[in-house]
């Protein structure tokens, strides 16, 4: 069996569903292929902050209601060293241009459902088994029929890979024709999730001679942290003891504030690690998101460099089907591999400013001084903490 659509999408998740909706609002007929559940993609906890740019982007569209009506202004971040905090507000430097903390999940099910309100035809628990044909003039996504059926394909003009870094739309293409630039960092992070109300209303950064210890806020009645950590960590390595113990060195202040604990909900190791493929097209297959480039979660940056490849595939696929031109498609690769390396060297940065170098090393303690220094230099300087919040925030 076989059907037919200008636009085969692979990947319910925020780029994926950003680009469903933008097409079809342009009346351009797409099908998005999702091989999980729709629970499990409107639940699955992700970041949750929302540059400035990408609200704004939102706004454009349109899609921004449940992000404006219950997603919280980010007015600050937080460092910690020493004992002492050292808040980083953004205004006046920031001009207004707030991002926003608002959970991806809850932007995946505010697509997910205006997509379907207007009628989209979004396929879950459809696994893709291959695309083919990317060379050609008629690619096909073949995908599991289920329940027992034969394999179907779907017959398209253009496939959007969105299925993140292990999908296999990123694998099919040719090794020749991919290059894949890596960077792995020499430690991982932690990442725990708790059943605990906040801590602190904005996202906080605490720089430690044992390890970074990251806390964001996620909502009531959640709380996520991320602790610096050995590569080869594991959780036999953490009990959920040692975890609450090393949060409240790594947060400590010289002053009262409270910490709150509660059940320990999930734990996983991160290895940290920066990615990007060159070219994000071969054919007629674009890629989107994880599925084209990765950057660790310090800052959230993933979420929203993969929204702003959503767009500006979305409006070049429009201006290729309704105004037949394909400039904008054609620069698609080059014009994003711009601001993808330009988030890639502000992470770096970012990375360095809160992990903890060469830990377990007879050059550690000098060269966490150095890391202490970055972090004053950064407060001491007005130029410089503009410099950096015009890269964290995401004006333009």
């Amino acid at each position: 069996m076989s059907d037919r659509t200008r636009v085969g999408i692979v990947g319910a998740g925020p780029a994926g569903m950003l680009v469903a909706v933008l097409l079809q609002r342009a009346g351009i007929d797409c099908v998005v292929v999702e091989r999980r559940d729709r629970s499990y993609v409107e639940q699955r906890v992700r970041g949750a902050r929302v540059e400035h740019r990408v609200v704004e982007l939102l706004r454009r569209h349109d899609l921004a209601a449940g992000l404006l009506a219950t997603g919280a202004v980010e007015d600050r971040i937080e460092f910690r060293m020493g004992g002492r905090r050292y808040p980083l507000v953004y205004a006046p430097l920031a001009g207004g241009r707030m991002p926003h903390l608002y959970p991806q999940q809850f932007l995946v099910r505010d697509l997910i459902d205006a997509f379907l309100t207007a009628g989209g035809d979004l396929r879950f628990d459809t696994s893709a088994l291959a695309v083919t044909d990317l060379d050609g003039d008629r690619p096909r996504i073949r995908f599991d029929g289920g329940a027992g059926a034969a394999p179907s394909e779907l017959s398209c003009d253009i496939v959007v890979g969105g299925d993140g870094e292990y999908g296999l739309t990123r694998a099919a293409i040719p090794r020749s024709v991919l290059r894949t630039y890596e960077y792995q960092y020499d430690y991982a992070w932690l990442a725990v999730l708790a059943e605990a109300p906040p801590s602190s209303d904005s996202t906080v950064n605490a720089i430690h001679e044992s390890g970074a210890c990251v806390y964001v806020p996620r909502g009531p009645a959640m709380s996520r942290f991320y602790l610096q950590c050995p590569r080869e960590d594991g959780r036999a390595d953490w009990p959920d003891e040692r975890i609450w113990k090393e949060i409240r060195v790594r947060l400590a202040l010289d002053e009262s504030w409270p910490l709150h604990e509660g059940p320990i909900l999930s734990t996983s190791s991160l290895r940290m690690r920066s990615l990007v493929c060159a070219p994000l097209r071969y054919g007629s297959l674009f890629l989107v998101g994880d599925a084209g480039h990765v950057v660790p979660p310090v800052i959230g940056k993933g979420f929203n460099i993969a929204l702003a490849d959503a767009e500006e595939l979305a409006l070049a696929l429009v201006e290729r089907f309704t105004g037949g031109t394909s400039a904008r498609l054609d620069a698609y690769s080059d014009s994003r591999l711009t601001r993808i390396w330009r988030a890639q060297e502000f992470v770096g940065r970012v990375m360095d400013l809160v992990n903890t170098p060469g830990l377990g090393t007879r050059e550690a303690p000098f060269l966490h001084r150095v890391q202490c220094a970055r972090l004053e230099r950064l407060f001491a300087s007005p130029a410089h903490g503009a410099a950096f919040l015009e890269d964290y925030i995401g004006w333009e």
